[in-house]
């Protein structure tokens, strides 16, 4: 299994990859505001771990391995980000509570809250009935 490190890593170079077809180690940098060359090091141990094949000056492709963890790894992120959005966490602290659990949930967890989210999804009315107790909640408080 990949570090928490190499995670946040091979996330963003499979959405890069997504959302432009490639990932070059300068995008990689900006994208998780941190220099090249932890970068190229970083690149250079998902290359030894088989999650992409790196050339020097050539760029980068995931492997099928690397393709697939990417996936599950945005996958999870997107799924907890719904559902912080599902129990009413400030839109402006989503992102960085997402950042700050993702990467110490079980999948077993991670299986847990697609199945509520599932659940929240299928009917706004219960939506509307967890905003409801959170309102009442508020004004006892």
């Amino acid at each position: 299994m990949p570090t928490p490190s190499m995670e946040d890593y091979l996330e963003r170079i499979y959405m890069l990859i997504e959302d432009k077809g490639y990932a070059r180690v300068s995008d990689i940098a900006e994208a998780l505001e941190v220099h090249p060359s932890s970068v190229t090091k970083m690149v250079q141990k998902l290359d030894k771990s088989e999650y992409l094949i790196y050339e020097k000056y050539r760029g980068l492709v995931l492997t099928p391995k690397g393709k697939k963890v990417g996936k599950r790894l945005v996958y999870r992120h997107d799924l907890l980000e719904d559902f912080m959005k599902i129990i009413g966490v400030n839109k402006s602290n989503i992102y960085d509570d997402v950042e700050g659990i993702e990467h110490h949930l079980s999948w077993d967890a991670i299986d847990r809250i697609g199945d509520l989210v599932q659940f929240f999804e299928e009917d706004q009315s219960r939506v509307e009935a967890l905003r409801d107790v959170q309102k009442k909640n508020e004004e006892q408080s």
